[in-house]
């Protein structure tokens, strides 16, 4: 693909521009997963890793570090580790959420068993540890430790709110912020600190990766209820799961008695009928939900573009801009 098709998506073009090292990240994954002793943590990693996705956050690592002006090898042990991080949270995450399938493609869980997958996703944590440390960067460390945990504590966060109709706006930005934004913003900031950037610079990298992340989580949750290909979900996943995301809360926030009544029916008891969906749907209109919900993810990609104008000019910066206006084009 070329970099000046006009209409390439951002993170193709993005890909076309890091092909190489993201050949050599793919060469790390497949060298890390491997085990003499366990044949199937490669067969569990390799289902999910080979399923496609677009490689988003190890890309952000290696764009990060390549608009500081590093030099050296370690943004490829880095980006590795992102990745790894970020496969086996959707291992954990598919447990928990029971799920079938993953883009397009049955769960591991699925295929192999609960038990499987956790263990799997163990082992993948436990691998990302290995790789951050062979940079001999402390600070590096600490960063993607410290996402690690934020992960993990957002998604026990997100057990307690889930279902709870008085689940507040600032608690659902805070379960984002974890199961989102904190391995995003670790991303683009140790591409900054590997680089041994400015503290401004590596902190711009920090606020574009936190507003990206973001913006993309409230995104999906909005196409949850709007509709699109881009997603791999059905139109009211969230709400058969009974997920408390941005566009209820605001409609719940905005209720009459009646309509509380309703929204404790199907999200607090799971009591849900044929029409319900439909007339959810209709509540978040009646009452601007899903428009809030879309300039609340607009101003998030402000941030984020107004974070990358700190940093360097240069085309990996304006196609991270880019990247961040295409976040929100899908609800545009």
């Amino acid at each position: 693909m070329s970099l000046d098709d006009p209409h390439a998506k951002p993170h193709d073009r993005l890909a076309t521009l890091l092909a190489a090292e993201m050949d050599a990240v793919n060469a790390v994954i497949r060298e890390r997963m491997a085990s003499r002793h366990a044949p199937r943590i490669p067969e569990v990693t390799a289902h999910l890793v080979e399923a496609g996705g677009k490689r988003l956050r190890p890309m952000l690592t290696l764009a990060a570090a390549k608009l500081c002006g590093y030099e050296g090898p370690y943004h490829v042990h880095l980006a590795a580790t992102v990745e790894f991080i970020h496969t086996a949270t959707l291992l954990h995450d598919d447990v928990v959420d029971e799920s079938a399938q993953r883009r397009g493609r049955p769960t591991a869980n699925l295929l192999w068993d609960n038990k499987s997958s956790v263990l799997v996703g163990d082992y993948l944590f436990a691998r990302s540890f290995q790789l951050m440390t062979e940079t001999g960067n402390l600070r590096v460390l600490r960063i993607l430790s410290d996402a690690a945990a934020t992960i993990a504590e957002g998604e026990v966060l997100q057990l307690t709110a889930a279902q709870n109709l008085s689940t507040t706006e600032d608690i659902y930005r805070q379960v984002v912020r974890g199961k989102t934004a904190a391995l995003f913003s670790a991303a683009t900031e140790v591409g900054g600190v590997i680089a041994e950037r400015p503290e401004d610079e590596v902190r711009a990298l920090f606020d574009y990766g936190d507003a990206l992340g973001i913006a993309f989580q409230i995104v999906d949750d909005l196409l949850d209820y709007w509709g699109s290909d881009a997603t791999g979900k059905n139109v009211g996943d969230d709400f058969r799961e009974r997920k408390l995301t941005l566009p209820v809360i605001k409609a719940v926030a905005r209720a009459d008695g009646e309509e509380r009544a309703f929204w404790t029916r199907v999200i607090e008891k799971g009591d849900q009928r044929d029409d319900d969906l439909p007339h959810a749907i209709a509540l978040m209109d009646k009452h601007g939900a899903l428009e809030a919900t879309r300039a609340e993810a607009l101003s998030w990609v402000a941030r984020a573009k107004d974070a990358m104008g700190r940093l360097p000019q240069g085309e990996i910066r304006d196609l991270l801009i880019d990247l961040a206006d295409y976040v929100v084009a899908r609800v545009n």
